[in-house]
This record gives C-alpha cells, structure tokens and sequence, in this order.
C-alpha cells in the first residue's frame, strides 16, 4: 500500500515530526519520508483534506465483538468497520462470547481475524471458566497465545478469594487483571442511579455503594497480591478518589471511564430513553466533574466507548426490561471534542486515546518515524457532521445519538499496509 498524506500535521508530541505540517509518504506499508514540499510518486494515491491532522492510530479496551455467538450484535467485520469510523486501529475484545474465550484455541480464534486487516483485535482472556465466576481459567495458555489481559468482562468477578488467586497467578508472568466493579448484591435490579430522580421515577437505583465497594475491594487485593489490575469504566467521584490515593500510594491500578459518563448525566432519564440506560449509569453533577477532574490530573489513564452493541429487540421494550449499553466506537472522538478546554487540549485527548491504552496493557506503542510501520488516524478536529442511523457502521443501533450534531471527524486509519478511506 503506497499513500501520499498532503500538508498533514503530526500530534501529539514524541515524534520528531510533532506539530509540524508536513507531507508524509507511506510505501510498502512504511513510512519513507517526512518532510515539506515532497514530491509525490508517479501513481501514489494521495489524501489530502482541509485541517488535516495524523496521530498513532488509536486504541480502545473493553469492546464487545459478538463473534462467536452473538454475530446477530456484531462480529468481526462490522466491528473493524465500526473501530475504522471511529479512528481505531486497535481494539482489546472482552471474552463475553458464546463459547467464551476462556482458552487458548479461543485466544487463537481471536486473533486469526487480524489477517491483512487496518484493525488488530487482541482478545482479552476470562479470568474465570466460562465467565461464572468459580474457577480459575488457563491464564498462562491464553497468555502464552497472545491474550493481552484477563476479565469476565460484563460479568464482574463477585469472589474476593477466585480475584486475589487471579492476581496471584498472572503476577508471575507480569499479567494485568481487568474488572468492572459492581456488587451484585447490592446493584441487583437497579435501573438508573440512585437518588431523589430514581425516586420521582419509580424506577430502582443503582446506588454509587455498589461499584466503590468493589473498587476498593480490587485496590486491596492488587496491594496485597502485589500484581496489578485496570479498574474498568467507573462512575462516580469516590471511585476517583480512592483511586487517585492508591496511585499515590504506588499501589499498581489503573482506570478508565465510559465517554458518555463523561458528557451526560442521570437527568436525561426523565425521557426514559432505553439508548440512555447503560452501564455504568450515568450519575449526577458532581460525579461527572469529578471524572473530567480525574481525566486532567491523570487519576483516570483513558477514555473508552465503552461500546456494546444490542439488538432492536434488546432496547424496544418497556425501560425496566430494557438491556444495558450502548455503541460508541464512531462516535468517541467526535464526543470527545466537547470536553476541550483550556485544561484539556486536543494533544490531550490523542494521548489519552492512542498512547494510555497501550500503556495500560504494556503493548508497543508505534512512532511516525522514517523507516517505521505506518499506524495512523487521519481526522479533522474541528470538522462538522451529522451522526445518523444510515451511517452507523456496527449491525447494533442503540446509540441516543442518532441526528446528533458532532465536531470532529475521522477520514481514514492506516495499519498493517492497509488503508480504509471513511466514506
């Protein structure tokens, strides 16, 4: 694949190339040359779009690919085209699949879909056989065949005993355990955040208990293990707080947090919009301050689509029946957008899109050098569009975005001597 990128200009910083526009021609797959005024190649393709940026592509954790057993939510292909849109080139697959990826066969199965394809899967391996939560799964096997990290993924594990022998044994190969934190026996049944507006509604809370109870339960069992663990997708400002003191403590945790978390909170319930009902719920004021609060002091490593893709049939039904979740692969960045400031800047956001996930999983993070792999997300941050149902890209619509008015748009991702131009 050979690709001319026109007056482009390299964020974030630790390329030698950053905040210079520039032209960049890929040959082969690989970038050859950087610099001003190149002369193109007889036959090259060449991009070139008004305010065109180009960061390392950019990584996701945590997304659910329904295949195998769920291809009628999303599998493999849709999900490429979906991460594509988005300006992923790399997404990390929970395990919550029918089987589950709970073996090595399974890890295998995963990661034989990243043939020849702009967008890598890492599958992410069960902590538990079969995600239930009671015996320990094969963590070394799906470690040895490529599987980044471990989680029962929208199961949470309940047993502080099968979390702190997980955490035990992955510290031996230097293994990161993933878990959303919520108890169930505290959670079970809730429909939206609990408070004085699940109480008008008639609808039965989810209380903030729930998750910070699991929170500093897992920032125990990590300090005793002495192993380390990503805390998945919090909500609420005491799970920042705790989290921010283990790290300060050099307790070995990291966090992440769901885009919408971060732009909406419980009141838009009132509408009982199933596309709204998600999990994490969202919360109140405060605790989403005190999340974009986490994002710019560092507490929190990254910002996920938390992407979960439900049929039709999961989100039309009265809202207490409704499923949890919504897709957000397409849509993160362009969200993103809203939160820039004079606290947070556009570099800010790359990081925390295409460098921090990496980090977190401890993968080779790609440079724009000469001579290096092409691994890019080419956008526009400050172009318009309009999100509607005929451009979603996952099979799943459940999304309370649809005619929604964005700002930041994606136009291509390069990877793997592949390039997908987004229409």
């Amino acid at each position: 694949m050979d690709l001319f990128l026109k007056k482009i200009k390299i964020l974030p910083s630790g390329e030698s190339q950053s905040f210079k526009i520039v032209d960049i021609l890929i040959q082969d797959g690989h970038i050859s040359k950087i610099g001003k005024d190149l002369r193109k190649p007889k036959g090259v393709e060449t991009l070139d779009i008004p305010n065109a940026h180009a960061s390392i592509g950019w990584m996701d954790i945590g997304i659910f690919v329904g295949e195998p057993g769920f291809e009628h939510r999303e599998d493999f292909n849709s999900v490429k085209r979906a991460a594509s849109h988005g300006g992923f080139t790399s997404i990390a697959s929970l395990p919550n699949t029918s089987p589950v990826i709970d073996n090595k066969g399974q890890v295998e199965f995963v990661r034989n879909q990243n043939k020849d394809s702009a967008v890598d899967i890492n599958p992410i391996g069960a902590i538990s056989v079969g995600c239930k939560g009671q015996d320990l799964a094969e963590l070394y096997d799906m470690h040895s065949c490529g599987a980044v990290a471990f989680t029962d993924g929208h199961k949470p594990v309940q047993s502080s005993g099968l979390m702190l022998r997980a955490l035990q044994y992955a510290k031996a190969f230097d293994g990161l355990l993933i878990n959303a934190s919520n108890d169930k026996s505290i959670s079970n049944g809730g429909q939206i955040n609990e408070g004085a507006l699940s109480i008008s509604l008639g609808l039965k809370g989810i209380p903030y208990l729930a998750e910070e109870l699991m929170v500093q339960r897992d920032i125990e069992l990590t300090h005793y293990a002495e192993s380390k663990m990503h805390i998945a997708n919090i909500s609420t400002a005491g799970s920042v707080d705790l989290i921010r003191k283990a790290k300060k403590q050099g307790i070995r945790v990291s966090t992440s947090v769901p885009i919408l978390n971060l732009l909406y909170e419980e009141k838009e319930m009132l509408d009982f919009d199933p596309n709204f009902k998600v999990w994490p719920p969202l919360r109140t004021s405060k605790d989403r301050k005190a999340l974009k609060k986490g994002i710019i002091d560092g507490t929190i490593d990254f910002i996920s689509s938390n992407h979960t893709p439900l049929e039709l049939d999961m989100k039309k039904k009265e809202f207490p029946y409704a499923g949890f979740g919504a897709i957000g692969l397409e849509t993160i960045f362009s969200l993103a957008t809203e939160l820039l400031d004079k606290d947070f800047k556009l570099i800010d956001l790359i990081k925390l899109l295409a460098y921090k996930p990496r980090k977190v999983l401890n993968l080779d993070i790609p440079t724009i050098e000469v001579g290096q792999k092409a691994n890019l997300t080419i956008f526009n941050p400050t172009e318009k569009w309009l999100y509607t149902l005929k451009q979603i890209k996952s099979k799943s619509k459940n999304t309370p975005l649809i005619d929604k008015p964005l700002v930041g748009k994606v136009h291509a991702i390069v990877n793997n001597n592949s390039l997908l131009i987004n229409s």
